[in-house]
């Protein structure tokens, strides 16, 4: 398998903070919204995310919750092997509020149709919108698409984009990944 490096660590960290700007620019104070990382790599980006709200941008108070998707989504039966839960940790009420899913790659649109469905268990938020990093655009299944997106990447299906994280791969970058054939 051979892969192109499509962002580097220097790009990555230019690509959050214009991400954490414009949820900024949408959210002001953040009293009315909740960042939701979807398990298992979009917990990563989340992390970031609000890392850079609060230290940089001197936002005190952001609910955050990590959501695990994994009963939710409509192909859990058709897998040969077993499935690994992640862990769902939301200690607050979605209710009436503005909610954002954060995930590392947008790709079928079956994730983030899973969390529409999980994310109910907490309420019935005033909106819902989708922060990603990568946006594979030719690959959608369902009529989802990304508020925010950090990078838009045209792959064919046969290609998988994989996001490396310090925090579970020792580097910041973003590989594109192709089979030899």
């Amino acid at each position: 398998m051979s892969h192109k490096k499509l962002l580097n660590e220097k790009e990555i960290h230019i690509i959050l903070h214009r991400l954490a700007c414009q949820l900024i620019e949408n959210h002001s104070d953040f009293s009315k919204s909740v960042l939701i990382g979807i398990q298992p790599r979009g917990v990563f980006l989340a992390k970031r995310i609000i890392a850079i709200l609060q230290k940089d941008y001197n936002v005190p108070t952001i609910n955050y919750g990590e959501l695990d998707i994994t009963f939710y989504r409509d192909d859990f039966r058709r897998r040969e092997e077993p499935l690994q839960a992640s862990e769902t940790n939301i200690n607050f009420i979605v209710e009436n509020k503005k909610v954002v899913f954060i995930d590392d790659v947008l790709f079928s649109g079956r994730s983030i149709r899973a969390a529409l469905t999980a994310i109910q268990a907490f309420g019935r938020p005033s909106a819902i919108e989708l922060l990603v990093l990568i946006d594979r655009r030719f690959s959608r299944n369902l009529p989802i698409q990304p508020n925010y997106k950090g990078r838009q990447v045209d792959a064919i299906n046969s290609e998988k984009v994989r996001v490396s994280w310090k925090e579970n791969d020792k580097i910041d970058a973003v590989y594109l990944l192709k089979n030899k054939t």
